[in-house]
């Protein structure tokens, strides 16, 4: 009887996946599940750190087809917020002086922007409907990129497959809770997996469609983020890996192999020209009304300026990248300690705290069995031979990816690791053909991994539903010891969206003043009327026996306020906000209980002196503008003259 059995290393990997006609309703209930737990946190939640000058750029971009603003990251993801606020009649002042002063980007536009968008978001417009219409593209972008991860892991690893993928991408807490925001990650997430893959599809089978979709795609990445700059390194190190890793279908003599590479690239770089092209004519569009005076150095006169518009875009786009990476070495906070620059193992961590358990549980069953695999057939099988050259891609980003946040000195964030978190979600696709495939020579095995499986997938989304709605300080079990303040900051915890549990806490007590020590530079009197700017590291005497709410970003990383948990606290939107009562007495500066001495007082980002008073004051007397910008720019000259 067991000679009769077919040798299942000769059996195609597409046989050995069970199907199940009902995947595609599945993965859309599935995608319900999260439109339900993102958009219910996101409408509950204050605008966050970064939204304000985001949202106001976008529609900026639109109504005026000018790109003064936020040059810092390229524009697509802002414009697909600001869709539907433009269609919707937004207002825009444009006589403000927040626009009209901002018409240099360093320091005028870089000061402007967080005006305006403040402005247009809490002044001009109602501020909880311009937000939540904003975010809706957003929680659009974020379901679409669901659907991607389902269709791409159904291809490699069949109906059940796909259907593991989208359960672990739907119940991580990180795609929740960034989804639909107006930021630019999960976009350069979706944009970055869509051009790898159209990558793969260009290799294998080099035509004009594949290299219209890839470049598209290309096209969409570059006009997101800057970091998507990585997958030129995925294209290179994919096909140096075709020197050393045979794929099947591809030659196997050297001539023939560095013909077939070559017609590629070819194809690559015509893509790659696609790519460019689009990127220019959007920039270009959306620049038209956009002064060139700064590349007054190419010419003055009238007769010059046809030349510096059509100059402007890849001038734009190089000065956004410039900044970008000028900026973009931050200091750390992570596990209790703060470090002045970024460290390669904090990424690592961030994915093992802030991930469910049951997603952990996955990460390690896949190559538990990828092992088995190896063994039982001497080769990993578990991939469709058609697929195999998708599946190289996949690896090789991940890997180009990781490598490059690891090395990067922007690590403040679990947001900025979407990337390499979606590539290790697809790249589980292949565990339920493994399982299945066990079942003929272990079957009891098999049905146990395959009830492990189940469970953690399972395990995942119940940590997702019992977490709603307050997604942005998730800490698995594994942190139990610390509080969340001590194990991570910024959006890891607090991204100032919990104002409005500040406002419910001010409320149910009657307070008609609530001092606040936010992490953001918007004004949170626009949600919390009883809101008094304070910095916990200078209590005064009258704040003796009051009530004060911190979030857990100053605590220990943007200010030193460790002090204050020793006085009787209460826990806020899961752990994002702290409100304190004082004593009757608070100690001196320095002593046993009392705040910290000067010498031991700091600022956000190590700053000299506090970022967000300076913007709260701009946002507040915006007539200070052109005053504010003519300091900072003398303090910038002489800095680079030193």
């Amino acid at each position: 009887m067991a000679s009769s059995l077919p040798d299942p290393s000769t059996q195609s990997a597409a046989d050995d996946s069970p199907h199940f006609k009902y995947a595609p309703a599945l993965a859309c209930l599935l995608l319900g599940l999260m439109g339900f737990l993102a958009g219910g946190a996101a409408l509950r939640e204050s605008a966050t750190f970064d939204e304000s000058a985001h949202i106001g750029a976008g529609v900026s971009y639109w109504q005026k087809l000018d790109m003064r603003f936020n040059e810092e990251h390229p524009p697509l993801a802002k414009m697909i917020a600001a869709i539907p606020l433009v269609l919707g009649g937004t207002r825009a002042d444009y006589s403000h002086i927040s626009w009209t002063n901002s018409t240099k980007f360093l320091p005028n536009a870089f000061l402007g922007e967080w005006v305006f968008g403040e402005w247009l978001l809490t002044r001009w417009n109602d501020p909880v409907r311009t937000l939540a219409w904003a975010r809706l593209p957003m929680l659009m972008l974020t379901l679409f990129l669901g659907w991607v991860v389902f269709v791409y892991a159904r291809k490699i690893g069949g109906d059940w497959g796909g259907l593991l993928c989208l359960s672990a991408y739907v119940s991580t807490p990180t795609f929740i809770v960034f989804g639909p925001l107006v930021l630019t990650d999960l976009a350069v997430t979706l944009f970055c997996l869509l051009t790898v893959w159209r990558f793969a599809d260009l290799w294998k089978e080099p035509t004009r469609r594949n290299v219209f979709l890839f470049g598209l795609c290309l096209a969409g990445a570059l006009l997101t983020k800057f970091s998507s700059g990585l997958l030129f390194l995925v294209f290179g190190a994919f096909a140096l890996s075709t020197r050393f890793l045979a794929l099947p279908d591809t030659p196997q003599g050297k001539p023939e192999l560095r013909a077939w590479r070559r017609l590629r690239w070819q194809w690559t770089r015509k893509g790659v020209w696609l790519a460019a092209i689009v990127v220019y004519c959007f920039y270009f569009l959306f620049s038209l009304n956009q002064s060139t005076d700064a590349l007054d150095l190419i010419g003055h006169s009238s007769a010059w300026v046809p030349l510096r518009r059509l100059l402007m875009p890849p001038w734009l786009y190089l000065r956004g990248l410039l900044f970008f990476a000028v900026s973009s070495n931050r200091p750390t906070f992570i596990l209790g300690h703060g470090y002045p620059h970024g460290e390669w193992f904090y990424f690592p961590i961030m994915l093992v705290l802030k991930s469910p358990l049951g997603f952990l549980g996955l990460l390690a069953l896949a190559p538990a069995m990828a092992l088995v695999e190896k063994l039982r057939l001497r080769r990993f099988s578990a991939i469709p031979k058609v697929e195999a050259l998708h599946w190289r891609v996949l690896w090789v980003s991940l890997a180009v990816f990781t490598a490059g946040c690891m090395a990067s000195g922007m690590t403040i964030s679990i947001r900025h690791f979407t990337i390499p978190i979606v590539l290790l979600v697809v790249m589980l696709a292949p565990l339920p053909r493994m399982i299945q495939r066990l079942r003929r020579e272990a079957p009891s095995w098999a049905r146990g991994a395959a009830a492990l499986a189940g469970l953690l997938a399972a395990s995942s989304l119940l940590t997702a539903a019992r977490t709603y709605p307050n997604y942005f300080p998730f800490l698995n079990a594994l942190t139990w010891s610390h509080p969340v303040y001590w194990w991570a900051s910024d959006s890891n915890v607090d991204f100032n969206q919990s104002l409005p549990e500040v406002r419910k806490f001010a409320d149910q007590r009657g307070l008609k003043v609530l001092d606040l020590d936010a992490y953001g530079s918007s004004d949170p009197t626009v949600t919390v009327p009883q809101a008094r700017f304070w910095n916990c590291q200078l209590p005064t005497p009258d704040d003796a026996n009051q009530w004060f709410v911190v979030s857990s970003t100053m605590i220990m990383d943007a200010h030193n306020c460790i002090w204050l948990m020793q006085y009787p606290h209460e826990m806020m939107a899961g752990g994002s906000m702290w409100a304190v009562r004082l004593p009757p007495a608070i100690p001196p500066a320095g002593a046993t209980g009392g705040p910290p001495p000067p010498s031991e007082q700091w600022q956000l980002l190590r700053a000299p002196e506090d970022f967000r008073i300076f913007i709260l004051q701009l946002i507040r007397h915006p007539e200070q503008l052109p005053q504010m910008s003519a300091d900072m720019e003398a303090q910038m000259k002489k800095y680079f003259q030193k």
